[in-house]
């Protein structure tokens, strides 16, 4: 006789287990679950059918898969967790008998554990650390910028300032920023790393302020996680570009404590005449970084390779090398520009930007450290104030607003200075992460950047395909023909125009197209006409959804239009 299977023994109710049930079999309490889970990369999961699994109730609870629950039973962090309540039970335990001294003795005993394994368990290779830096940059760049206070320790915000800024010297380093925006939440950067795509967001070096309803211990733990897998990363980028880590700056002499692998130097040591600290030089991004000389790099000359030049080179290939050198021109979109910023604008943001593309920045010694050249240097080009007036002004340089800086690189070119001079209405600032979809509204000022686009695409196109042809002209020509057999037919070939038949005043062509439109129309009605209640109903919804898009765009249009109408206007009164 076959033995029955009692209900919640089999199928999908052994699948899960609830958070109450995980706890008792961790023998966590649920702060150190919750921690334990973020470190881990350990999520809940909502069942399809509750009732199946909480055995007919339907009421509320969070569910884990049981296999995760089964990882993370073995996980060595477990046992720190663990030895840790221990540790807060015996120093309670001390400071209740009044034995303050062995209790701050105890200290030296705390348990400590890394999350060096974990980060190498979530990201086996590279790439996928790459991949997943998004939210940790946003995160580390916006504790970097918290005040401290008894729930957020002083160590925590300069660690976060640390890697933040050994981020950014990379970028810069390497020129691998590639678009810019300006918003109210703050300022939007995407660059390209190890061929990924990375987006974080910086705030505004504003007072924050954190809000009472914000769980700050999870966040804490985030912070603690992406702490060391941007310490990882980091490590990984210098050690690519031949750069020392931990950075230092190039001219300059070493720390005593930069020799030592993995030892980050005292950041308070004064390294130059003028008193700068080496933390406050690095954070300035205005400085070059010292690089690491290897042996291979000094035995190993480089060789010219010889290259075929009797390969057929076809169009890919020529777009996308002319792409690469499109790449190529846009990193060094500032080389040869030196920048001098008045003490208004935002310093740090356009320092990363423009240093990214190869420009020289500088600014008033007594604004900050890191200060490069003067304002009276007669070499500077662009000197970026936001204010209305000058009271001294140099003729032998520009004088811009801020967003000129960004536009240039949203745009990949430098534009005309006069729409940004000090005191004029700046133009609008487009975003470049913004994808337009049919049927949404588009600013004139971004159609006509597309327009531009479009051109200058063409243009490639036709030039990989000239190039394309004289190679296989020059092939033919070594072969002893005049012209590719392809070409020579396609230019054989008469073309004859064709005549328009005029059928009762209307041409053909025109009454064709219009008989065509009346079938699709019939077409269109009779397939509505046939859809089931349920694909009519989906059918309605979408196009309701696409009307009330068109009358938002147009009310778009309407308002753009009052504005440009109204901005005529005021010019015209002031002329």
């Amino acid at each position: 006789m076959v033995k029955r299977k009692k209900k919640g023994e089999a199928g999908a109710a052994t699948w899960f287990l609830s958070r109450n049930q995980v706890l008792k079999k961790l023998q966590l309490s649920l702060p150190d679950f919750r921690r334990l889970c973020i470190l881990k990369g350990i999520y809940p999961h909502e069942p399809k059918n509750k009732k199946k699994i909480n055995h007919g109730s339907t009421a509320h609870k969070t569910y884990y898969y049981v296999k995760d629950i089964q990882f993370l039973a073995h996980e060595p962090l477990l046992e720190k967790f663990r030895d840790f309540r221990a540790f807060i039970r015996r120093v309670k335990r001390a400071l209740n008998k009044g034995e303050e001294v062995k209790a701050h003795q105890m200290y030296d005993s705390k348990p400590i554990y890394t999350l060096d394994l974990i980060v190498k368990e979530r990201y086996p290779t590279f790439i996928d650390a790459i991949r997943d830096l998004d939210d940790a940059l946003s995160m580390i760049f916006l504790f970097a910028t918290l005040p401290q206070y008894h729930r957020l320790q002083a160590h925590v915000v300069h660690n976060c300032r640390r890697l933040s800024v050994e981020f950014m010297n990379y970028v810069a380093a390497s020129r691998s920023l590639r678009k810019t925006f300006l918003s109210i939440k703050g300022i939007y950067y995407q660059a390209e790393i190890e061929g990924q795509t990375v987006t974080w967001i910086v705030p505004h070096h504003f007072k924050q302020t954190i809000p009472s309803s914000v769980d700050l211990r999870v966040m804490l733990t985030f912070i603690e996680f992406y702490a060391s897998l941007l310490g990882f990363i980091n490590f990984k980028l210098y050690s690519s570009m031949n750069l020392k880590y931990p950075p230092q700056i190039a001219g300059l002499p070493s720390l005593p404590d930069a020799d030592v692998p993995y030892q980050i130097p005292d950041p308070e040591i004064k390294i130059t005449e003028e008193g700068e600290s080496h933390a406050e030089l690095l954070a300035a991004l205005s400085q070059s970084l010292a690089t690491v000389l290897r042996d291979e790099d000094v035995e190993a000359p480089d060789e010219d390779i010889p290259v075929d030049l009797s390969v057929e080179e076809d169009e890919v290939n020529a777009r996308a090398r002319q792409e690469e050198e499109k790449l190529n021109k846009f990193k060094k979109l500032f080389e040869g520009l030196r920048f001098f910023l008045s003490r208004e604008v935002p310093r740090e943001a356009l320092t990363f930007t423009i240093r990214s593309f190869g420009g020289e920045v500088s600014w008033d010694s007594s604004e900050g450290p890191g200060s490069t050249y003067a304002e009276s240097d007669e070499k500077i080009t662009h000197h970026v104030v936001d204010r209305p007036s000058q009271k001294h002004r140099y003729l032998s340089r520009s004088y811009i607003q801020p967003q000129w800086v960004f536009d240039c690189i949203n745009q990949r070119h430098l534009l005309p200075l006069d729409d940004y001079l000090p005191g004029s209405a700046l133009p609008p600032h487009l975003s470049p992460f913004v994808q337009e979809q049919e049927g949404d509204y588009v600013p004139p000022e971004q159609e006509a950047l597309k327009q531009q686009e479009g051109e200058e695409e063409e243009e490639v196109v036709e030039e990989s395909k000239n190039i394309a042809y004289e190679n296989e002209v020059d092939e033919n020509a070594d072969e002893g023909l005049d012209e590719p057999p392809a070409k020579k037919s396609k230019l054989s070939k008469v073309s004859v125009p064709v005549g328009t038949v005029c059928v009762g005043g209307i041409p053909a062509e025109e009454e064709e197209e219009e008989t065509l439109n009346e079938q699709q129309a019939e077409e269109k009605r009779l397939a509505i006409m046939m859809m089931t209640k349920k694909k009519k109903k989906l059918y309605d919804m979408i196009m309701k959804s696409r009307k009330k898009k068109a009358k938002e765009v147009g009310a778009l249009k309407r308002k753009r239009q009052s504005y440009d109408e109204a901005r005529k206007l005021d010019e015209s009164a002031v002329v």
